[in-house]
């Protein structure tokens, strides 16, 4: 049976360039990248040859970038050690209620447990942000603001450069940026942005491999004391062979990217097609999202009985993040977009790759019309 993954939103397959690489690595390099023997100093060495391809890559400088578990890390040292070095000058802090749930919760805990004041910017009802309410919601005690890129449900792509000048104006003000699903998938940049989060695993990388970009100007508070390792902020040994292998990982990530995106574009726009001719289905991503991410539901029938007769035809999507998949409820993101509960509670979401084909989405379409077809013979709409 052929197997479709349509999942990638939540991890990607690792590439076999990346994989071989570590393997090498790991029988190889296996020295402590602290050690000041000669084993241990080419460890260290190779470690920041590929901070310094990193930055190249990404146009800032290797200093700026520190290496994480993961993207969730990432996020939560940027948010609280911004927060925590700051606040003398203040206690204000501005996110969304759609972000992923490791800057969301994050605020949460600084909010409940820290006494720090979030203001959480409302999204419009196609899933955009109000920037007129982050306009107003900025004063001289706003020390972070914390928006992602591209949203992980539905896809939406925030305004940088629009949050970028109105940050600007509050010189006290940090920007930090989630960039995970936009790494690899389309164009970035990071001028006049402070903070920024990665992951290496939703770019064919490994698990467990992240990055948090830091202006140098921007002071922040380690979360993880006891050592010296990255620049003094993340204590522990270093977790050299990954942190070696990202470069090649965001290396191929970044690799024609146009032609990837072009062809992604051309599988969402086959797909939307698909479910905008089928009754009682609502189209949540905003025409404008990112291509990579399609949220969609179907309104009479259960998500979890549509992706369970999806498996049985080898395809996989999920429902939600996949961070919140375990929770009952509708997605955060679909929530605060004021989505009836009926739209919300059947959503699908299909993510895309460079790897998934034309081929590919009518193998999803055609099986998808067999499950609908044998739903509808039972006669309860998987309900």
């Amino acid at each position: 049976m052929k197997m479709l993954y349509l999942d990638y939103a939540a991890t990607t397959p690792l590439n076999n360039e990346v994989g071989e690489a570590y393997y090498h690595l790991l029988k190889e390099k296996f020295a402590n990248a602290d050690s000041i023997h000669g084993l241990g100093l080419e460890v260290e060495s190779l470690m920041e040859k590929s901070r310094q391809l990193i930055a190249s890559m990404l146009k800032v400088k290797s200093s700026e970038l520190i290496f994480t578990s993961g993207a969730s890390e990432a996020n939560n040292l940027a948010i609280k050690g911004v927060a925590f070095q700051y606040q003398n000058r203040g206690k204000h802090l501005i996110t969304t209620a759609i972000e992923h749930s490791s800057v969301y919760e994050t605020f949460k805990q600084l909010e409940s447990q820290f006494g720090f004041e979030v203001t959480y910017i409302p999204t419009l009802k196609d899933g955009s942000l109000d920037l007129q309410a982050l306009e107003a919601a900025l004063d001289d005690k706003t020390t972070l603001v914390s928006i992602m890129l591209v949203n992980n449900e539905v896809g939406m792509i925030h305004p940088i450069e629009q949050i970028k000048t109105l940050v600007a104006k509050y010189p006290f003000a940090h920007l930090h940026v989630d960039m995970v699903q936009a790494l690899g998938k389309i164009p970035i940049a990071l001028d006049g942005i402070d903070l920024a989060s990665f992951s290496a695993h939703k770019i064919y990388g490994l698990k467990g491999s992240g990055l948090l970009y830091k202006k140098d100007k921007v002071q922040i508070q380690p979360q993880i004391c006891g050592g010296q390792q990255e620049f003094g902020l993340r204590a522990g040994t270093s977790n050299a062979f990954t942190n070696i292998v990202l470069a090649k990982t965001i290396r191929l990530a970044l690799t024609d990217l146009d032609r990837k995106l072009a062809h992604v574009k051309a599988l969402n726009r086959k797909m939307t097609s698909y479910f905008q001719s089928l009754d009682h289905c609502v189209i949540n991503s905003p025409i404008d999202a990112s291509p990579y991410i399609l949220n969609v539901s179907m309104l009479e029938y259960k998500p979890e009985v549509l992706t369970h007769a999806l498996e049985q035809y080898g395809i996989y999507i999920s429902t939600k993040s996949a961070c919140s998949t375990k929770k009952q409820d509708m997605a955060r993101t679909l929530k605060m977009m004021g989505v009836d509960e009926a739209v919300g509670t059947s959503a699908l979401r299909i993510s895309f790759s460079h790897l998934t084909t034309l081929e590919d989405i009518d193998y999803f379409i055609n099986s998808f019309n067999e499950i609908l077809s044998q739903i509808k013979k039972r006669g309860n709409y998987g309900v």
